[in-house]
């Protein structure tokens, strides 16, 4: 315990490669690196290793720096690369290249139309543009927006369609600090839009379906029916299938927004918690296997083929399977018998998942799966020495308890910088929730075996619904609580890097007793602290006024330091959604409160 961070650390050589991919990544994003300095460099940097590695050993040992150098260099680049592969505005075909204004298309429909409140949304893949008669392969995904009509129902995933509609660019709304949705559409590979109003598009004859994601489809609707016809209540049956497979077109939006203020929107989010849950458990049944090295090899392949049987049958979701590949990777560190610590197993996870996917380093769920992650493996031990506690009921609340609190240390500026809040009492309503939606989970898996024999599985449902209501009811509770949301927090992603680093300094300087550590740490609040207090200056001397993007709503901020005042649509300020969504982002991002006039 006394070296854990620097043994851990030290053993953990794959953060050295992930580093620097990280850094190449954001280095094309934002300073955007040119591609020919990676084609060209790479090989470079590779030859350079190898040459180092042919000279003589006592030149090598004078001259270690440079395979520093040259490892960082290619790995950079390597990152730089695959940023620039990922994007698909890259590619040669792709279908930016071919927009006309008289211009058809060919499409595939990547998911079965999902009913919004004025229309039918769904996900297509562009196969060909057709300009002049001439059908071109094309690249890219859009966003297809149906008018809502009888028609639409009978699309399904895989229906191929045929459109001469505009295409158009997907578009942020352009209010300072709103949610950038042009390029969290871009990451996924999605650039343009349409309406599409009834008659505007042809059925092409025949479905181009992938056969395992169409078993996919196929099991997650025979999940969700049974699970609707034994578990009573609409708003218990909606939980339950966010809980077991992450579908979230049931959920009550109140729900949502309770569960989010009070820290346990994790729940009804299918993520590492939920890949936790089922780890722990095949650890438990398997624990024999793992005991004889004989068959510890069967112990691995079993959990991990588990682990990923769980994930097909909650729908194969990115956050899902993202989950699984972190907890395969840990399960083969450990049946390995390597002295090789989790970090460096989380690392392999992580570094093969950016060469994978370079845009998922913007993922919320991505960062905040790995800094929970990072966060209980550096701190949970620390933080259950705590408390001793002799009863074996109440130290097992403790634990939990434990890993709810080591979690939130690192999670904590990644949260401030995407949410701009803070659930104080996420202890309070953890401390309930997290045990009892475990065991929702487990019973809804035990649903799904005894669902061939119904009076076992109306007998399961009530109680599943039954603990549902307890947790829901429990949330309500804690939502009341005076102060239980610290809000409106604006945290830039310099000061979240700060905090982040000051966190994990103070740590290491806490475990290790390391002075330099509690030197770099304090120099890490400085500048944290510092530009806190110039953001806090500037917002006090700042004059502006403010017109906002609302469809067919008017709205305008006057603004004097760090007060407002609101003209526009009356309704705009009594609507909390569309107020939250295209308002308050600005009004946090500039740090101000409403007066009812302004001074001066």
């Amino acid at each position: 315990m006394a070296h854990y961070g620097s043994n851990h650390l030290k053993r953990s050589p794959i953060l050295q490669l992930l580093t620097p991919v990280v850094i190449g990544i954001l280095g094309h994003w934002y300073l955007h690196v040119p591609v020919w300095l990676s084609i060209a460099g790479i090989p470079l940097a590779i030859a350079g290793l190898l040459f180092f590695h042919w000279i003589p050993v006592t030149v090598r040992f004078l001259y270690a720096w440079l395979s520093g150098i040259f490892s960082f260099l290619l790995f950079f680049l390597l990152g730089a690369w695959l940023c620039h592969q990922e994007d698909i505005r890259q590619h040669p075909d792709f279908i930016g290249h071919q927009l006309t204004d008289s211009s058809a298309y060919q499409l595939i429909l990547d998911e079965v139309p999902v009913e919004k409140a004025n229309s039918y949304k769904a996900i297509a893949r562009v196969c060909y543009t057709i300009n002049n008669d001439q059908p071109i392969k094309t690249n890219g995904k859009i966003l297809l927006y149906f008018s809502k009509d009888s028609a639409v129902r009978q699309l399904d995933y895989g229906s191929t369609l045929l459109i001469r509609q505009p295409l158009n660019e997907i578009k942020s709304s352009g209010n300072p600090g709103a949610f950038d949705f042009k390029r969290y559409s871009l990451f996924q590979g999605i650039t343009h839009q349409t309406y599409l109003k009834s008659g505007a598009y042809e059925v092409l004859p025949g479905k181009q379906q992938n056969g395992f994601r169409k078993l996919l489809n196929q099991t997650a609707s025979w999940l969700i029916a049974h699970l609707r016809r034994y578990i009573p209540g609409r708003q218990e049956s909606g939980i339950a299938e966010a809980l077991l497979i992450g579908y979230k077109q049931d959920l009550d939006p109140e729900i949502v927004q309770s569960y989010s203020n009070t820290g346990v929107v994790h729940i009804i989010a299918i993520s590492g918690l939920h890949l936790g849950l089922i780890y722990w458990l095949l650890l438990l049944i398997l624990k024999p296997l793992h005991r004889s090295t004989r068959t510890r090899w069967l112990h691995a392949l079993l959990v991990i083929t588990g682990l990923w049987i769980f994930s097909f049958l909650a729908g194969a979701q990115p956050s899902v399977l993202r989950s699984a590949l972190m907890f395969s990777c840990m399960v083969l560190g450990n049946s390995l018998q390597r002295r090789s610590p989790a970090i460096n197993s989380l690392a392999v996870s992580a570094f093969m998942l950016l060469c994978y996917n370079p845009f998922w380093l913007w993922d919320a769920g991505f960062q905040l799966s790995y800094a929970a992650v990072l966060s209980i493996l550096l701190f949970n031990k620390p933080v259950y020495n705590w408390l001793y506690i002799k009863n074996k009921l109440l130290d097992a609340a403790w634990k939990l308890n434990a890993v709810t609190i080591s979690a939130q240390i690192l999670t904590l500026p990644v949260s401030l910088y995407l949410f701009h809040q803070f659930p104080v009492s996420f202890l309070f309503s953890n401390f309930i929730a997290v045990p009892l939606s475990s065991l929702l989970l487990l019973g809804e898996i035990g649903l799904c075996i005894v669902a061939f024999y119904p009076p076992f599985a109306l007998l399961t449902g009530h109680a599943i619904s039954a603990g549902i209501r307890l947790m829901n009811a429990w949330i309500a509770r804690v939502e009341k609580i005076p102060f239980a949301m610290w809000e409106g927090i604006q945290l830039s992603a310099t000061q979240a890097i700060w905090l982040t680093a000051c966190l994990l300094l103070t740590s290491y300087w806490l475990i290790e007793k390391s002075k330099r550590a509690f030197y770099a740490s304090c120099l890490f609040l400085f500048l944290f602290s510092a530009e806190r207090f110039h953001s806090f200056m500037e917002a006090k001397q700042q004059q502006a006024i403010i017109v906002y993007h609302v469809p067919r709503m008017q709205a305008i901020d006057f603004i004097a330091g760090r007060q407002y005042w609101f003209t526009g649509d009356s309704n705009l300020e009594q609507n909390k959604q569309i107020r939250n969504f295209h308002l308050q982002p600005t009004r946090i991002l500039k740090r101000v409160t409403e007066v009812s006039q302004l001074n001066g």
